[in-house]
């Protein structure tokens, strides 16, 4: 059980986590971004649980040119819309489309897209939040901000030396149920 008070924030990387994750490629289209089961359940618990909602993703398809902007609004638009349809919410989405070579601050694990949601929402607290992921990038995010962090996925991925990662979980939905707000 992961118990959180009044005022906690969480950040959610996307691929794998909230949808299917395109092994190889990116998810470049409506029609091809597939929620992972139990996610808009996990929504609808996380949002009576945490003061902001906030995703957080890398997308360097954009930076490869492999779709443009306009694309992936379009893919968080038609998520965002689904996920309130079944009674869960999203603050804000972040999301970097540099590639990865280019060290940029907003990729994670850089801390960029946190910050900025700082800035955006002066009440986010990082000590008082956590990220939800399922890759070591994510769990370093949460890491370097003092959040606390919760491995979702496949925990064959995760190595000894990963001690960044606070809880691990089988998927989203088994970690909003392990969720007690004080």
């Amino acid at each position: 059980m992961i118990e959180i008070t009044e005022g906690y924030s969480i950040f959610i990387d996307r691929d794998g986590v909230i949808n299917k994750r395109i092994v190889g490629d990116y998810v470049k289209s409506v029609d091809e971004f597939e929620f992972l089961a139990g996610v808009l359940d996990a929504f609808a618990i996380l949002s009576k649980l945490f003061s902001r909602i906030f995703v957080v993703t890398n997308q360097q398809g954009i930076g490869k040119g492999l779709m443009a902007i306009e694309q992936l609004n379009d893919i968080h638009n038609f998520m965002t819309d689904r996920i309130v349809k079944n009674g869960g919410r999203i603050d804000k989405i972040y999301f970097c489309p540099e590639l990865k070579t280019s060290n940029s601050v907003m990729r994670k694990p850089s801390v960029g897209m946190a910050l900025e949601a700082r800035s955006d929402f002066p009440d986010v607290v990082f000590t008082k939040s956590v990220m939800v992921g399922d890759m070591c990038s994510d769990m370093l995010f949460g890491y370097r901000l003092g959040m606390l962090t919760a491995y979702v996925g496949n925990q064959s991925k995760i190595t000894e030396s990963d001690t960044f990662i606070n809880h691990k979980f089988s998927d989203l939905l088994a970690f909003a149920k392990q969720i007690k707000k004080q």
